[in-house]
């Protein structure tokens, strides 16, 4: 396997380790980048795009990164909130009126985008073709009641809070969330990451290797059913319709260095290369802690910011103020204030743990030691 890329003077350990997943067999294709402030400092990829082993994984290679795209998606939020278009302590029913059914009406922005809003999926069954249709699942999804009561802390909601965070943009603006990004954000600055995938780009994502054994859910609850575990939990991932969807929970594609770019905003406080995405006064509101304790879907301690984790494990490097994501099978990104690091990684093998990954951070620890 030969590693394409390259790596800064003083961060050789992360090309070291990158190549030691490939070697102990743990990677099928997969990419790595890293800023430190402004600079690249990392941008390693090798391996294969497509399932049989023929397609070189290269620097046009995307790949979906799940979850982490939530944080992404809170972004631009965050930029509508600085606009005034939305107020995290406001109720979302004040923006979406429908979303005051079944108790839900005091629920603020802040809360829902914390994962505290009781709705992590369907407790019973909908058609899965929903979640390609976000009016019509948005409008199925108002109609819930919570599962627990309003500040009684987290539950995760994995897919839900996409669909959430875009009806709300989609009430107070004429772009849709996937459109803001790529127009206000990932155009102008030259970022390669998609929320809503055109169908003429399709060709450049890898192929997923699905695991062979199950995810293991530590909860067995109705909350981790209803999120996770149901048959209509969630639509065919992978699908053409699947990717041309703006899902802002879990369809984000991109690069590893476009992941890692768009984390930066954590690390900079708002800031992206010269360009400032959020002053930093909002950027504390989006990242600043609304709750934190046991989660009723995910494992162990977790604390959300509006619609960030912290690093309450410290599975992103030693720092706890850094702000990241996880990505189902594997992918993660994170943006550390402490050091002004931001890194992200890709791949198609998928692992099987909700939070950490062990050649994800593998290639984290590396990378923290060269600084």
């Amino acid at each position: 396997m030969n590693t394409n890329g390259f790596t800064a003077a003083g961060f050789e350990p992360v090309r070291e380790a990158f190549e030691s997943n490939f070697a102990e067999g743990l990677e099928h294709g997969a990419a790595f980048a890293a800023f430190l402030g402004d600079e690249l400092v990392v941008d390693l990829r090798g391996g294969f795009a497509d399932r049989a082993g023929e397609v070189p994984w290269t620097a046009d290679t995307l790949c979906p990164v799940y979850s982490a795209t939530k944080p992404i998606s809170a972004l631009v939020v965050a930029t509508l909130v600085e606009r005034g278009k939305l107020d995290y302590d406001a109720p979302v029913a004040d923006y979406w009126p429908e979303f005051a059914a079944n108790g839900k009406g005091a629920y603020t922005i802040a809360e829902t985008l914390s994962h505290q809003a009781g709705i992590p999926g369907f407790p019973d069954q909908i058609d899965p073709g929903l979640w390609l249709d976000p009016p019509a699942l948005s409008q199925a999804l108002a109609q819930l009641s919570p599962m627990w009561s309003r500040g009684e802390g987290s539950g995760y909601h994995p897919l839900t809070w996409g669909y959430i965070a875009g009806e709300l943009v989609r009430r107070v603006s004429k772009r849709s969330l996937g459109t803001i990004l790529r127009e206000d954000i990932c155009k102008p600055l030259g970022i390669d990451f998609w929320i809503g995938l055109p169908e003429r780009e399709h060709d450049r994502v890898a192929q997923l290797l699905k695991p062979k054994t199950a995810a293991h859910f530590p909860h067995n609850n109705a909350e981790t059913r209803a999120a996770f575990l149901t048959p209509w939990a969630a639509a065919n991932r992978g699908a053409t319709e699947w990717r041309k969807t703006e899902i802002p929970s879990a369809n984000g594609h991109g690069k590893a260095a476009a992941l890692a770019r768009l984390y930066s905003a954590y690390a900079l406080k708002g800031r992206i290369g010269e360009t400032r995405v959020i002053a930093p006064v909002t950027w504390d509101e989006l990242t600043r802690e609304r709750v934190s304790g046991e989660d009723r879907v995910l494992p162990g301690r977790i604390a959300f910011g509006a619609g960030v984790m912290r690093n309450l494990p410290l599975i992103y490097g030693p720092n706890p103020a850094t702000l990241c994501h996880s990505g189902w099978g594997g992918s993660g990104a994170f943006g550390d204030p402490d050091t002004g690091l931001a890194g992200g990684y890709i791949m198609n093998r998928q692992g099987t743990h909700l939070l950490e990954d062990a050649r994800r951070s593998r290639l984290i620890d590396a990378l923290y030691r060269c600084l």
